[in-house]
């Protein structure tokens, strides 16, 4: 046998037989955590499922720090791993978030906006405005923002059709909306144009959805749900506001419980949190790694 003796044979024979069964033994998946990249629903998009939020009494919160703090506490988050950012054309925030993410490679992060949909704009020229300000090409994801009646559907088709058209653009790349108040809500499920719905959640109903949208009464947690669990099983995104109240809880355990509930209970794909800290930024991440576990 050329110098390659049955006894080797044997041996190399059962080394090949010890590695491929190392193949199949079980693997441990890793364990979830809040910086890992999650697929919005059926749009394709990866985002982290920890959201920076700027937008904390419509970003009143984050402009006070200024923007060298500011800046320092986006780039604080970026290190920590959370690679998705929100704002509003309606917060304070647009410019601020712009120049703390300015020299970042682009495609390292997403970046979510909401429009306001008033009569009398013509859309394409609103869109150019919000990238100018927001020193961006492109908007991962664009929100038709505060939609708080029955009829929001039918009320914005000429937004809807603006965002289409900017996607075929590519300055747009996935399309939802932010909606508020059970009405408004109701209209989600079934929708065929919606990609992405944020939608309000924590555990104790606190500024959620109710009949009237933000009248201050407590949300029905239940049916809220109900239609984040109808959106999902229908291919759609869920991003969640709200985790920690709108800021009125005040205890570690009632942030820990509401974020449990939003991943345990209802299913979301990830949250978006408003900070104005380093320890606020740790502590979420925290708080979503333990919902996780």
């Amino acid at each position: 046998m050329n110098g390659y003796s049955r006894r080797d044979f044997l041996k190399t024979g059962i080394a090949a037989g010890t590695l491929a069964s190392v193949g199949t033994l079980p693997v441990h998946a890793a364990r979830a955590t809040a910086t890992d990249k999650v697929t919005l629903g059926n749009s394709g998009l990866q985002v982290t499922r920890l959201a920076f939020g700027t937008g904390s009494n419509n970003g009143h919160v984050q402009y006070a720090l200024g923007q060298a703090e500011f800046t320092k506490l986006v780039r604080y988050a970026y290190d920590r791993g959370i690679r998705f950012f929100e704002t509003a054309e309606a917060y304070m925030t647009p410019a601020m978030l712009g120049e703390a993410l300015k020299g970042l490679p682009r495609d390292s992060y997403q970046l979510m906006t909401k429009v306001t949909t008033d009569q009398g704009v013509d859309p394409q020229v609103r869109f150019d405005e919000m990238r100018k300000k927001s020193q961006t090409e492109y908007f991962d994801i664009m929100l038709l923002h505060w939609q708080h009646t029955a009829d929001w559907v039918s009320q914005t088709q000429r937004w809807q059709d603006g965002i289409n058209e900017a996607q075929e653009k590519k300055v747009i790349l996935k399309r939802g909306a932010s909606v508020h108040g059970l009405p408004a809500l109701r209209q989600v499920p079934g929708n065929k144009w919606l990609e992405v719905a944020m939608i309000r959640m924590n555990h104790k109903g606190a500024v959620m959805d109710s009949a009237v949208a933000d009248d201050g009464n407590l949300g029905d947690v239940a049916e809220v749900v109900q239609h984040v669990k109808q959106v999902k099983q229908q291919g759609m995104g869920v991003i969640s506001m709200k985790l920690v109240g709108n800021g009125t809880f005040t205890s570690h355990e009632d942030r820990l419980a509401a974020m449990k509930f939003a991943f345990r209970n209802a299913g979301i794909d990830c949250a978006t949190v408003g900070f104005k800290s380093p320890q606020e930024v740790d502590e979420a991440i925290d708080n979503m790694n333990a919902a996780l576990a």
